[in-house]
């Protein structure tokens, strides 16, 4: 009989798995590696995580008063939420038909790896009780796994902007945008103007295949534009390299200085390179922006 029960639990369980994306799935194999920190304060405050039980006291608000722990009890009771130093995390990663190239140097697309840096990193934000959101989509912020299906279901089948669009964010929140950003930096400027405005705190992550960094290619090759029409017959490739590699540059350093200017982090991952080592990059600037973002919050209170 318990063996009987056993085989129907793993075979409802084997039906459940089917069911999520697979996406989240390896989301969430990654973000089980990783630790993103500890963004609470331990002390009571603003926040949608419990921190403890404490007696009503004269001056609180009535409105705080947990009436079913109080009703086990013959004290009145005030539940308090852990103060967090942000109010959510907003994702995005960029829909660019740019981002299904892949080179033979890497073993999957940059949109592939953009949209599983993205759900690792809403994995990672949900265990640490944050509220995770995504830019563009029509549904609100979560905090439980049910949001990470909802962000992994809109990732794989969302065709949106190829660079984000300012919307309604909590102020002091945070933003990640995951792309190759390929698009003329100053579009790129007006994007990120419309966020930072909103007194966002941001972070960059720019998605490269190895083979856009090296140009790794001889002889003769032409070059099709994944985005439109447009082509480019190279007799030999080897002789543009150096320009192309200025020219590559330059365009990631603007970005930089765009980044830099709202106070914004600016990260480059290749495809060829680990997941779980760019979300422990992330760890340290997400956590010290949201640091950041709470100092200056007690420095104007």
């Amino acid at each position: 009989m318990a063996g009987d029960q056993a085989i129907r639990l793993h075979d409802r369980a084997e039906q459940a798995s089917r069911a999520l994306p697979p996406l989240l799935v390896s989301a969430e194999r990654i973000a089980a590696t990783v630790i993103l920190g500890v963004h609470g304060r331990k002390r009571a405050g603003p926040g949608e995580s419990f921190w403890q039980y404490r007696p009503y006291s004269y001056g609180d608000s009535t409105q705080r008063i947990d009436w079913h722990k109080s009703a086990r009890s013959d004290r009145v009771f005030i539940r308090e939420n852990e103060w967090e130093a942000a109010n959510t995390l907003w994702l995005w990663s960029q829909p660019s038909l740019s981002m299904d190239f892949r080179s033979h140097l890497s073993n999957v697309t940059k949109r592939d790896r953009a949209e599983l840096v993205t759900l690792a990193l809403g994995a990672l934000a949900v265990r640490a009780h944050e509220r995770v959101g995504v830019i563009g989509a029509p549904f609100a912020p979560g905090h439980a796994r049910p949001a990470l299906i909802r962000i992994a279901e809109w990732l794989t089948g969302h065709q949106g902007a190829s660079l984000p669009e300012a919307q309604r964010m909590t102020r002091l929140s945070s933003a990640v945008l995951v792309g190759d950003f390929f698009e003329p930096a100053e579009l790129m400027a007006k994007s990120l103007t419309r966020i930072a405005a909103a007194g966002i705190t941001g972070h960059l992550i720019q998605v490269v295949d190895p083979a856009e960094e090296t140009l790794p290619y001889a002889g003769r090759m032409e070059f099709h534009d994944m985005a439109g029409p447009l082509k480019f017959l190279a007799n030999k490739t080897e002789s543009l390299r150096g320009a192309y590699a200025a020219k590559f540059a330059a365009h990631r350093e603007h970005l930089r200085d765009i980044a830099h200017r709202f106070g914004w982090t600016f990260t480059v991952h290749r495809t060829d390179e680990p997941v779980a080592r760019l979300l422990m990059v992330m760890h340290g600037l997400i956590g010290g922006a949201k640091s950041r973002a709470f100092a200056s919050q007690g420095q104007s209170a």
